[in-house]
């Protein structure tokens, strides 16, 4: 593939395309990052992954970080996993990411790849269909009372 398609390709993506090498610093960026994370590529190009991963969630993620680059590869590969993410101004949102470790030709491990979906939306739809449920089971609990249990 000409790298001029691959630079298209990454520059049109609708999501978020991240690549950081083994120290965990962004090295690829491409715009829908800007637009979900709120950092410009030159600034975001550079810094450790910590600009977008909430404090209570980082040392978890150094650990998890760190084990799939040494084994290569990653229990989540092609894996859509759900996760919270911290936008530039601070503000945390929920997102849903893929991950790949890549190599060179040789087998080298030479980081992480990540593609990130905001699905705050979803997430928050999710959650008050479940708040409604509970209260729907609980009212439905109230109306047979006791005369309901034999």
């Amino acid at each position: 593939m000409p790298s001029s398609l691959a630079d298209l390709l990454l520059r049109q993506s609708p999501d978020a395309v991240i690549f950081a090498g083994l120290d965990g610093v962004i090295q690829v960026w491409n715009p829908a990052a800007e637009a979900m994370f709120g950092f410009p590529a030159a600034e975001a190009i550079g810094q450790d992954l910590n600009i977008i991963i909430p404090e209570p969630f980082r040392e978890a993620h150094w650990t998890a970080y760190d084990r799939a680059l040494a084994a290569g590869d990653t229990k989540y590969r092609g894996q859509a996993m759900p996760t919270r993410a911290r936008r530039a101004d601070g503000s945390e949102f929920y997102i849903e990411m893929t991950f790949a470790i890549v190599k060179d030709e040789t087998g080298t491990v030479l980081g992480a790849l990540a593609h990130c979906r905001d699905i705050t939306e979803r997430f928050e739809r999710d959650r008050s269909q479940r708040r409604r449920l509970r209260e729907l089971e609980a009212e439905l609990e109230r109306l047979q009372g006791p005369a309901a249990t034999p």
